[in-house]
């Protein structure tokens, strides 16, 4: 939406080519299908008794604990990284980069791999640690560090990328009006990149939520321990099929539900001009005057 002096001009969306429908319509079915078929396959007449097991519960409790931990330690360290990598053109960018994001592309497996002889018993850290009491593997600990490993690259990408696009000249603006650079993170930056975090922490928690390969490898399945929901489905695909449907169906509904509320909530806080932050204000509302017309950076 752009404010003028003669009023308000909403931007006009062009037609899409027709012919993206046909592609468009089978991803969607690529990825609907398999939901709606699992979803004909679980005994609803069953599904309360399946899913409220001891096991089950206490599964399903794990993994919504240990992937809140997970998005919370992956927020603290994923940002800092984020503004780094987007606010700076060293040499060191480029590698620190791909050292970040290779988790997006190494087989969880190799990542739980690597935790282990890391912060194993006889790995180059877990030795050190073993020797000050401290042993991370096969523990509720690894199971979050597993985690953190394998969904911190989707919030360092969404937010970067939302970091490079936004304009600066706020935050320049913001400095030569005499704000600290904390402040100027604070009121400027982080409003202006809200839908890249939000977006960020979703696809984390979703990730960490659906963690499976390197937890198993890292963690084990320990009941009560590490054994969290994928795990616990992956056990009674064997031993009880229909209980392993009915725990699928309730990830796939808890991980939709945090989809939906945590985006329902960051549409809202954008606004009806598509993004929050700080604006530029037309005539009338004070500031410099730039070529007839009056703007105000609101910090």
């Amino acid at each position: 939406m752009l404010r003028t002096r003669t009023g308000t001009l909403r931007r006009n969306h062009v037609a899409a080519p027709g012919w993206l429908l046909l592609p468009a319509a089978i991803g969607v079915i690529v990825i609907g299908l398999p939901i709606v078929g699992l979803a004909a396959t679980v005994p609803w007449g069953r599904f309360l008794g399946l899913i409220s097991s001891p096991s089950s519960l206490t599964a399903l409790r794990l993994s919504l604990q240990t992937a809140a931990a997970a998005t919370v330690i992956v927020v603290i360290l994923g940002v800092p990284i984020a503004i780094l990598l987007a606010r700076s053109e060293g040499r060191w960018a480029r590698p620190v980069r791909a050292v970040v994001l290779v988790p997006l592309v190494l087989p969880p497996v190799v990542g739980g791999l690597a935790l282990l002889y890391t912060f194993g018993r006889g790995g180059i850290a877990g030795a050190r640690l073993q020797a000050l009491g401290i042993d991370i593997a096969f523990s509720t600990t690894a199971v979050v560090l597993a985690q953190v490993f394998v969904s911190l690259p989707f919030l360092v990408l969404s937010l970067e990328g939302a970091l490079r696009g936004m304009d600066t000249r706020y935050e320049a603006v913001a400095s030569t009006l005499g704000a600290r650079p904390v402040r100027v993170l604070r009121k400027v930056t982080l409003p202006m990149v809200m839908p890249g975090l939000v977006s960020g922490v979703v696809l984390a928690f979703a990730r960490s939520l659906g963690e499976f390969g390197a937890t198993i490898t890292f963690a084990g399945s320990l009941q009560g321990r590490t054994r969290t929901l994928p795990l616990e489905i992956y056990l009674q695909r064997v031993d009880d099929p229909d209980a392993a449907v009915a725990l699928s169906m309730v990830l796939i509904v808890v991980a939709v539900v945090v989809v939906v509320a945590i985006h329902g909530r960051g549409a809202r806080s954008r606004g009806p001009r598509g993004r929050k932050g700080p604006e530029w204000n037309g005539p009338g509302r004070g500031g410099p005057v730039r070529g007839g017309a009056r703007e105000e950076l609101v910090v």
